[in-house]
């Protein structure tokens, strides 16, 4: 979230229209999702008898600028709305506005003029797939953006020299409320053996924060006659990019190799720590990212939470976790595996525990790097 009092604004080159917002990041709370508001400043000598408009649209890119050709876009608008702000359609007095909003008002003048935009409910978060370090331009990625702009109508030539945009972010933090921690068990019998294997693996709750330890305990009863040669841990990030169909992209984003061993009628019990980071994934093409404004550090991109009974409506990019327990068993024909899965969520803090989150996180995470 932006610093209190800290007002963002952009004007256009021709100086016709400028755009005051006092944020740029959007809270999807699921259940609704925080309006964007904010405040076009016009000067009227300058639009020469022009009308104004400002638009908030939601863009999938999947392609590069330069892999344009024969004029078709590698992009889709999956949200586009537009809206007049000059000449206004209604008095100021009508309009409700927000606190923000009646401060930049009073400060801009009479040449001020406000606008107000609602989120539909299946939009994705902002999102972006990491590109690889050879890659040039923009690539992959969900993008919001508030432009602004001055033309004689919708359908005349709009110039770039009227024009000012202004890139946002939709963004979710963890929920108040946490579900029940993930726990799975496995029995697997085998031939020639008269008694089976079993396997817990259970989380502490359901939902990390970046740069947060995940501590995962496994429990083991072999009582068979195989011997375990290995157990190794992963997180998986699943991308599920949603737009004429659907293809996931499964990442593994950390992985522990334990070398842990157990013999025919072993017991264990141990607790495995995994640490996903972007750190550790900095050249992986393909790795989802949270967005980003201009060429500011970002991190894994957090889980997607879709408001319920609008799954099937969401375009974008879908993001979810899980850990991957796999054990290796030996055997006269050669190796067999377990694999039990635990999903999670992975997020940030709401802004009002940010901060004291994130110097506990870094305080651990520096003593297990």
């Amino acid at each position: 979230m932006s610093p209190k009092n800290v007002i963002f604004k952009k004007a256009c080159k021709d100086k016709s229209v400028a755009v005051y917002m006092g944020r740029r990041d959007f809270v999807d709370h699921v259940d609704s999702v925080d309006p964007v508001d904010g405040v076009v400043l016009i000067d009227p000598e300058l639009l020469k008898g022009k009308k104004a408009y400002v638009t908030l649209s939601c863009t999938f890119r999947y392609g590069r600028d330069d892999m344009d050709v024969m004029g078709i876009a590698f992009r889709r608008d999956i949200y586009l709305s537009t809206r007049q702000i000059y000449p206004p359609l209604q008095d100021r007095e009508q309009c409700t506005l927000t606190k923000v909003q009646e401060k930049l008002l009073r400060k801009l003048g009479h040449n001020a003029y406000p606008f107000f935009f609602e989120f539909p409910d299946n939009l994705p978060c902002s999102v972006g797939l990491q590109p690889a370090p050879t890659d040039v331009g923009k690539h992959c990625a969900v993008e919001f953006e508030v432009k602004v702009f001055s033309a004689e109508n919708l359908d005349a030539k709009v110039r770039k020299r009227s024009t000012v945009r202004l890139m946002i972010r939709k963004v979710q933090y963890a929920p108040e409320k946490s579900g029940p921690a993930p726990s799975v068990s496995v029995t697997r019998d085998f031939l020639m053996s008269d008694k089976p294997l079993r396997v817990e693996a259970s989380l502490q709750k359901q939902t990390y924060y970046h740069g947060e330890p995940i501590k995962v305990r496994v429990n083991i009863n072999n009582e068979s006659n195989k011997n375990i040669k290995n157990v190794i841990l992963s997180v998986d990030q699943i991308a599920t990019v949603v737009l004429y169909s659907n293809d996931s992209y499964m990442k593994s984003v950390t992985t522990e190799d334990s070398g842990d061993t157990l013999g025919p009628g072993g017991k264990m019990e141990k607790v495995y720590t995994l640490l996903p980071l972007l750190t550790n994934n900095k050249e992986r093409r393909g790795i989802a990212l949270d967005g980003k404004l201009k060429h500011e550090d970002t991190n894994l991109a957090s889980t997607s939470i879709i408001k319920e009974g609008v799954l099937k409506e969401v375009l974008g990019i879908l993001v979810s976790y899980r850990i991957i327990v796999k054990l290796i068993i030996g055997g006269l024909m050669g190796s067999s595996e377990i694999g039990l899965e635990l999903p999670f969520q992975l997020m940030h803090p709401k802004p009002e525990t940010a901060k004291w989150t994130t110097t506990w996180c870094l305080k651990i995470s520096s003593a297990l790097l």
